[in-house]
């Protein structure tokens, strides 16, 4: 079974393990896990210390922020162009937000001490981590914003892009409910839109299962939130591109006068 997912699963379907150089993806490749992330699994409790960091793959993970009243929404989301666990290396050990698979699929995940003893390299895999980082507080600020002053379908329009984004299919499992969850507003008022959006042709809806029929037109309906979050990441991960291309340059060529100067 191990050698049958390997064959259909390779980290770099990670977005940032892609970006990695080939010396530094090498030294952390033996010690990738493949798992298993199945839909409502919970990686990480509000309060909670991660023992490891996740890179999914096919898999989707919802950041949410839970209420003392038991109330939550999703403050982001993280797929395969990112990493779950940056309070690791930003030095906060515990995160306020539980972690919990919104998509089921597949991911790496690598041990948290590990990814501290590469991080304190001070090298690509920091300045990595760091630009991720500045698309994630992108992604948080969006949504809060989004929240309180876009309309609650052109919050799940958003929330629909965005999570198609990051997974190789057009259809999602997801119920009514759940997304209800996702962006913490009334089962109802999703099941309405959800019609309007299916009459409209824009997708389809049947027993939990959302398809995408025609994605230009499910943009028209989002608000400038989806855009902003996903030309940012694109920014901040075209550079990291750039950085492996330059470190590998540095590794290859040989020094100028002796050194480095």
């Amino acid at each position: 079974m191990i050698a049958l997912l390997s064959s259909r699963h390779e980290p770099r379907q990670n977005h940032l393990l892609a970006a990695l150089p080939a010396d530094v993806f090498d030294r952390i490749f033996p010690h990738l896990e493949l798992v298993a992330m199945p839909l409502g699994d919970v990686l990480c409790e509000s309060g909670g210390q991660l023992q490891h960091v996740y890179f999914p793959t096919t898999a989707t993970v919802s950041l949410h922020y839970i209420m003392e009243n038991g109330a939550s929404a999703e403050i982001a989301g993280v797929g395969n162009e990112g990493v779950l666990g940056v309070s690791l290396f930003m030095g906060g050990d515990t995160t306020p937000s539980r972690a919990a698979v919104s998509t089921g699929g597949h991911g790496y995940r690598l041990k948290a001490k590990m990814m501290m003893e590469e991080f304190n390299r001070a090298g690509p895999m920091m300045r990595l981590m760091l630009r991720y980082t500045q698309a994630l507080i992108t992604q948080i600020s969006q949504t809060a914003v989004c929240n309180r002053h876009h309309s609650v379908e052109q919050q799940l329009c958003r929330w629909l892009l965005l999570t198609l984004d990051r997974t190789p299919v057009n259809e999602l499992t997801m119920t009514q409910e759940l997304i209800a969850g996702m962006l913490g507003v009334r089962r109802e008022g999703i099941t309405e839109i959800a019609g309007n959006l299916q009459r409209e042709g824009l997708i389809s809806y049947r027993r939990g299962h959302i398809t995408v029929l025609n994605r230009a037109g499910l943009e028209t309906h989002a608000c400038e939130c989806y855009q902003v979050v996903k030309k940012e990441l694109h920014r901040l991960l075209s550079d990291a591109g750039n950085i492996r291309k330059l470190t590998t340059h540095r590794a290859e060529a040989p020094p100028a006068n002796g050194g480095w100067q």
